[in-house]
Order: structure tokens, then C-alpha cells, then sequence
């Protein structure tokens, strides 16, 4: 048995097992749809299997066609690696690496790490990208991104999660709402207020912790507002259209009109967790983790 393939033989067979649909796979590959055609015919009489059941207009993967859609798939991803790796080495840079993070992370604990991972590797490339929770975990599995900074409970088979930070929520008031540190007693307070909360969507694990907090404070509060970014609560909050609870970790100091209370003796608290594919072949990856296992987790 002939083994003649070739790196395009691949690249296509990949293509028209995506779309289940040669012509429209031919048109992701700019090439004519008969030569995509002959291309796979070529790469099925070189292995001697058959990859693609054609009955008129459709097209379905046979089981030899499942079982190398997803290895290829997967070893294409680490091919890919390697020759951008290569790249980057030609041109003086030691490697890259991809981070999704929420946005809390952004604060102090990802700039922490780049700043003491960049002492002794000057010369990487990063790639930053706020991302939601599950964005992060789709991205990791594809290996879209290297590393992810989350607010996750569990994770996927196949990725690996390790908690960095444990820290308390505060309760965010507009600058001149009559409850301050010195007259707060507990959150139910608060129970007629407007809140506005991070989407469930964004992390359902830290939309529950932080119901468990109006639980405990015996009311259902009522929510306004979902969003996903800390500066749209902010920007609401200081406008009057509620208030929020947020992790102590997003509380800035860079807007006047909002202040912040610590909710220090409450039980709960929010856990930033750094996750990663254990699959992934990216050099660097394992450099950066072993930064944050010595000198970053809490």
C-alpha cells in the first residue's frame, strides 16, 4: 500500500469533512471543486480506504473519515504550533503565548505573572483577550489559547484547573448613596435596592455563589441589569441604576462617584482559577506555569 500524502491532501480532506460539502469546501480553499474532488480521490486510493459516503448531493463521513477527522484535527493544531514556533524563533523571539481571561485577572494577578515571567523570558510574545468562562474552555479545547483565567468550579476531561486566588465580594454603592462603611451592618440592608449583577452566562458557578449571598441574607434581590463587563457596572452604578457585588479584586480606585464595602464576614468567596490543556505542546506553556506555582498562587 501506497502512503503518498501530501500536507494539502490533509488540509483538504479536513476542509470537506467540516462542511460535509465539497463545493462549499472548495470555496474555504479557493480551488475549483473538481480539483478538490481529485484531491481526495488521490488521498483515498493512497491509503486504500474509503473516506466519504456520496449519495447525490450529500455527504457523510465514513467511520475511517470520523476516526481521522479527529486525529488530524488534533495533531494539525500541535503541527501548526511547532511552525509558528519555528517562525518565531527565525525571528528572535523565544515563543507565544495565548491568554483568555476574565476580567478581574487583568487587575493584578496577569500582569504580576508577565512581569515575573518576563525577568527571565524577555523575548515572548503574548496575546491577551478578555473572554467569558466558556469561551475560555472552548478556546482551550481547541486550543485557540494556551492559558485561561477563570471563575469555574469544574472543568472539561482533558484540562487542568488550579485555584490561584480565594477573595471576598464587595458590595459597590453610587458615591453618595446614604450607606457607607461606617453604618453597614449586613446586606439585607439592601433589600430594596435595584442590583446589577455579572450575566449567569459569564460564569453560572459565580452567578450561584453569589446568590447564596442573598440566600443567607434572607431576600431574592432584584436585578435590573446583567452584564458582562465591570465597567459597564460601574458606569450604571454610579448613574443610579442600582447596585452591584463584585469581587474584591475589581475594586478600583479610579472612579470618584462609586465606593466600595468590603463584605468580609460573609462565608462566601469567589475563586480565580488558572486552567490549561493538558495536550497542549506549546514550550512556553509549561515555563509560565511553573512561574505561577512557585510565585502567584495564594
Amino acid at each position: 500500500m501506497s502512503y503518498q500524502i501530501e500536507f494539502r491532501h490533509l488540509k483538504y480532506f479536513l476542509a470537506v469533512a467540516e462542511h460535509l460539502h465539497f463545493r462549499k469546501a472548495a470555496e474555504t480553499l479557493f480551488i475549483s471543486q473538481p480539483g478538490l474532488s481529485r484531491q481526495i480521490k488521490e488521498m483515498e486510493e493512497s491509503l486504500g480506504v474509503k473516506l466519504f459516503e456520496r449519495h447525490n448531493r450529500n455527504v457523510k463521513l465514513t467511520p475511517v473519515g470520523v476516526y481521522l477527522k479527529t486525529e488530524l484535527a488534533k495533531n494539525m493544531k500541535n503541527l501548526d504550533a511547532i511552525l509558528h514556533h519555528a517562525k518565531l524563533l527565525e525571528d528572535g523571539k523565544d515563543g507565544h503565548l495565548k491568554f483568555g481571561y476574565v476580567g478581574s485577572a487583568m487587575q493584578q494577578i496577569i500582569p504580576e505573572i508577565l512581569l515575573k515571567f518576563t525577568k527571565t523570558h524577555p523575548n515572548i510574545l503574548f496575546s491577551l483577550k478578555e473572554m467569558d468562562n466558556n469561551k475560555q474552555i472552548e478556546g482551550l479545547l481547541a486550543q485557540d489559547i494556551d492559558i485561561g483565567f477563570v471563575r469555574l468550579e469544574k472543568v472539561p476531561r482533558g484540562l487542568e484547573i488550579h485555584s490561584i486566588v480565594k477573595e471576598p465580594f464587595c458590595l459597590v454603592l453610587p458615591k453618595n448613596h446614604p450607606i457607607d462603611a461606617s453604618n453597614f451592618k449586613t446586606l439585607s440592608q439592601c433589600k430594596e435596592e435595584h442590583f446589577i449583577l455579572f450575566d449567569p452566562e459569564y460564569s453560572a458557578s459565580y452567578y450561584e455563589k453569589v446568590m447564596e449571598i442573598f440566600d443567607d441574607n434572607g431576600f431574592n434581590p432584584l436585578v435590573s441589569h446583567n452584564t458582562i463587563h465591570a465597567d459597564s457596572i460601574y458606569k450604571l452604578v454610579e448613574n443610579n441604576f442600582g447596585i452591584s457585588i463584585v469581587p474584591k479584586s475589581l475594586q478600583t480606585e479610579n472612579n470618584s462617584n462609586i465606593k466600595f464595602i468590603e463584605l468580609s464576614k460573609i462565608p462566601q468567596r469567589t475563586t480565580l482559577s488558572v486552567i490549561w490543556n493538558k495536550d497542549n505542546q506549546n514550550p512556553i506553556l509549561n515555563k509560565i506555569l511553573a512561574i505561577i506555582h512557585k510565585e502567584i498562587i495564594i
